[in-house]
């Protein structure tokens, strides 16, 4: 029996450990080590006071078919008994089988996207659409403006070797100018022009003018489905019940009936080597340090973390490299209030008639605020009294040790409750309660030494014994479907006795994984 070793409960090392577990026999002894006392990263759903908050906030939507059987063999879908992509988009009567939310539990929900953008105290589409209401927001004059800005960038391509540039190659300069230039910059804290352009060649791929336009038509002429949708044009999603901590909480109960083990409050300290391979890893745990040893290991961890705590086989350039990893942290406030000043004007139909949103981009340079959930719409079951309250999260990018990062609880959600009343979302003593959640090395970032990536990752497979995955253990800004496909992978390259890391690797970069290619 080979004794794998997963560092980090979130959805990349728990699909590793279920599929590892599934269906092997008793081939594998699988410990899960989780420095939290909670399953999911960043995935995971937290709990205050009868609501639940979604960190960040997860679509369960994949154009990997393996992806959504997984997700749907796991908890079934709101009147889909079994996983179709047919009918994903297609939601069918209850009456028709699958479980009713009403009674049932451990069930996905059906659910419309509706993300919009907050810009000059208008509400655009996100991504942009030209309809009437756009050119009215817009004003007709900066409309004209935008057409012909994007025209432009059709004819003269500038080079892509920023981020800045990927956009305004897409967009034109116009509407990168309002729409992308300073979000980007609050959400990195760095100017476009200063971040790899791929990170837009993994987050959007497809995503342009052009692909509005048509996405726009295939709507007008009742040909447009998920499958045949660029991921950010999509139009309904799954979600869990209670948030998506619900389904990895359930993944966790699965990996321990079957056999492995979950250590929670194990914090890797540092990984021990020894001729090109990992042979234990200490923790720091309740109880004292703890070596953990193994015959394969599975890294969630963030690699700056990784590659800092290796002994017996450093590497002074890879340690530089590893080390000036850019991050993005991240500081969630949850406010409970009594309404939102936001009128409803759309044809969507909301308990209470709140704007539908679950996502609303704010873009205003004027506060620090970068998102707003509103989590009755992700679903009416993570608030208490959903009827009468109105639960949402406001999204903040930080650095971790910055002033933002070091405000008191009190200090971070009196400042937060000031932006929301200062741009009219809600009235002075409409706040209930609050919560704030930080989250450290939430996004990895695309600059600084990110340049010489390609070292690190030819370093790292050396270690025949050892597989990285996920967001953080790959260093790349992953959805949580991509973070399960490079689990997956690892999980199959260990079944088959293959040390090749090389479909690892390519889950979700530009020249190997195109979502487009997926699911057609």
């Amino acid at each position: 029996m080979k004794k794998i070793v997963i560092i980090g409960g979130g959805p990349a090392g728990l699909t590793a450990a279920y599929e590892l577990l599934k269906d092997t026999k008793g081939q594998f002894d699988v410990t899960v080590l989780e420095e939290s006392q909670v399953l999911g990263g960043i995935s995971q759903t937290v709990r205050y006071h009868g609501n639940r908050m979604d960190i960040g906030g997860h679509r369960f939507f994949s154009k990997d078919e393996t992806v959504m059987k997984w997700w749907s063999d796991l908890m079934p879908i709101q009147g889909a008994p079994a996983y179709d992509d047919k009918k994903l988009g297609k939601e069918k009567p209850l009456s028709e089988g699958g479980p009713d939310p009403e009674k049932d539990d451990e069930v996905m929900l059906i659910r419309e996207r509706v993300s919009r953008i907050y810009y000059n105290h208008c509400f655009f589409d996100y991504p942009v659409t030209m309809k009437p209401e756009t050119i009215k927001n817009m004003g007709f004059a900066t409309t004209i403006k935008a057409g012909f800005s994007y025209l432009g960038a059709c004819m003269h391509k500038l080079p892509e070797d920023n981020l800045g540039n990927f956009y305004i190659n897409r967009f034109g300069k116009v509407l990168y100018s309002m729409f992308f230039e300073g979000y980007t910059e609050k959400l990195w804290g760095r100017h476009p022009s200063e971040i790899s352009a791929d990170w837009g060649a993994q987050r959007v791929k497809g995503l342009s003018i052009r692909a509005v336009i048509k996405d726009m038509f295939s709507k007008m002429f009742g040909k447009k489905n998920n499958a045949n949708a660029e991921t950010s044009l999509i139009e309904q999603f799954w979600y869990p019940k209670y948030g998506p901590g619900q389904l990895w909480e359930l993944v966790g109960k699965k990996v321990q009936e079957a056999g492995g083990k979950i250590c929670f409050a194990h914090s890797v300290k540092s990984i021990q080597t020894e001729k090109g391979r990992i042979c234990s890893v200490t923790c720091a745990t309740p109880d004292g340090e703890k070596v953990i040893d193994g015959d394969i290991f599975i890294s969630s961890m963030p690699i700056q973390d990784l590659i800092g705590g290796m002994q017996g086989s450093e590497n002074a350039d890879i340690q530089r490299i590893a080390a000036g990893l850019p991050y993005r942290d991240f500081v969630t406030v949850g406010l409970l209030v009594d309404k939102l000043e936001l009128e409803n004007k759309t044809d969507k139909k909301t308990l209470g008639n709140i704007v539908p949103d679950c996502w609303i981009y704010v873009q205003d340079k004027g506060v620090k605020l970068g998102r707003i959930q509103i989590f009755n719409n992700w679903s009416p079951y993570m608030v208490e009294k959903p009827d009468h309250t109105v639960w949402i999260g406001l999204e903040y990018f930080c650095a971790e040790g910055d002033s933002f990062w070091n405000m008191s609880d009190e200090e971070c959600i009196q400042f937060a409750i000031g932006e929301l009343e200062k741009m009219g979302v809600i009235r002075k003593g409409a706040v209930k309660d609050s919560h704030r959640e930080k989250v450290k090395k939430a996004y990895p970032a695309y600059f600084d030494t990110y340049a010489e990536f390609d070292k690190v990752i030819h370093y790292l497979d050396t270690f025949d014994n050892l597989f990285c995955v996920g967001r953080n253990g790959q260093h790349r800004y992953n959805n949580m479907d991509h973070s399960m496909l490079t689990a997956i992978h690892a999980a199959q390259a260990i079944k088959s006795g293959s040390s090749d890391k090389t479909n690892i690797w390519n889950v979700n970069t530009e020249k190997e994984y195109h979502e487009q290619k997926q699911a057609q």
